[in-house]
């Protein structure tokens, strides 16, 4: 047994003497140039440069109109800078409830952060029309929170008040909704 003692230690001596690797160090290759490759290379984040389009669903509140409910469709691009999201959106949707049955078109910039690899806060503001009767046109500013869900798709919650232009039927829309990036 001395023998097997005298080994062990010998084997716990070249361990604790020879360094040991932590779980942050990174892992490389060694290769005929001075500096080593990793192995291991981070994945980036969602792409969210480009087209997309999506649907959603939302309920809307007017001081005139009432509560309503509808769906629409949705088409957009994006630009990334870094952390920072520009983009523009037009969207279109068919809205039942309250007083009326209409539908509504919305042009929207949006500007916003990068947060993490797979989720933007934005702002957003812009242009909505009330496409049937009566006539109605606002001025749409508010925000929303978008996740990438697949290296294609993401979903998101929007808030966006309506500042009445011609008509005088504030509004407050909330949607939900996902979107197929190209």
């Amino acid at each position: 047994m001395r023998s097997s003692h005298k080994i062990a230690l010998a084997t716990l001596a070249t361990v604790l003497m020879s360094g040991s690797a932590f779980a942050a160090d990174l892992i490389t290759v060694p290769t005929s140039t001075p500096a080593a490759l990793p192995v291991y290379e981070e994945a980036a984040g969602f792409d969210w440069n480009g087209f997309y389009a999506g649907v959603y669903g939302g309920i809307q509140n007017g001081s005139v109109s009432g509560m309503q409910y509808g769906g629409g469709v949705m088409a957009g691009v994006n630009a990334q800078f870094d952390f920072y999201l520009l983009g523009a959106e037009v969207a279109v949707q068919g809205i039942t409830g309250g007083n009326t049955n209409t539908s509504y078109g919305q042009i929207l910039g949006r500007a916003g952060l990068v947060v993490s690899d797979n989720v933007v806060v934005y702002a957003a503001g812009g242009y909505g029309i009330d496409l049937g009767v009566p006539e109605e046109d606002d001025a749409l500013l508010g925000g929303g929170v978008e996740l990438a869900v697949t290296d294609n798709v993401s979903v998101r919650a929007q808030y966006l008040h309506g500042f009445p232009l011609n008509g005088g039927n504030s509004k407050d829309q909330f949607t939900v909704g996902a979107a197929f990036h190209f």
